[in-house]
This record gives structure tokens, C-alpha cells and sequence, in this order.
């Protein structure tokens, strides 16, 4: 299978709680490539990219959250760009 990408938007109390250490540990160990980052709103936002059963997962994980996290909505779509060459965490929009 080749590669994708998603985006993802995750919502509810996810800032504060360590949600993007958690993401950020949880895509390195599945091998997943792309970011993650906090927004002014409140949500945190994050590309991921690997292979669809790893990105399944993922999504899985970020329902989930770290346990101080109280995740209320997560949405995906495709993300046009699968061309990351590791995982990063970007600064807050």
C-alpha cells in the first residue's frame, strides 16, 4: 500500500492535559510522519501520514487522549500531502 495523509482536528479539553506529547509519542510509535499543534481555539490540529491501518489507529488514539483530556469531537479528511520525512510538533495557530 502506498502512503497517505490526514488531517485531524480534535476538540474538547485537549489543551493543557499534555495532548500533544501524547500524539506526538503515539505517532513516532507507529512509524507515522507529519505535525501536530495547539490552536487559538482551543482544538489541537494534526497531519498524519502512513499507512491507512497505522492512521486508523492514530485517529483511534487521539479519541482516546492522554487521561486528563476529555476528547468531545475528532474530524478527519484527507490530507493532500503524504511527503513528510518525520513528526513534528509546530507552534500554536
Amino acid at each position: 500500500m502506498s502512503p497517505r495523509a490526514v488531517h485531524v482536528m480534535v476538540e474538547g479539553r485537549v489543551q493543557g492535559v499534555g495532548f500533544r506529547a501524547f500524539v506526538e509519542r503515539e505517532a513516532r510509535a507507529r512509524g507515522l510522519r507529519g505535525w501536530v499543534r495547539n490552536r487559538s481555539d482551543g482544538s489541537v490540529e494534526a497531519v498524519f501520514a502512513g499507512e491507512a491501518e497505522d492512521l486508523q489507529r492514530m485517529i483511534a488514539a487521539c479519541q482516546r487522549g492522554p487521561r486528563m483530556a476529555v476528547v468531545s469531537a475528532v474530524r478527519t479528511s484527507d490530507h493532500p500531502d503524504a511527503e513528510f520525512s518525520s513528526f513534528a510538533v509546530r507552534q500554536t495557530l
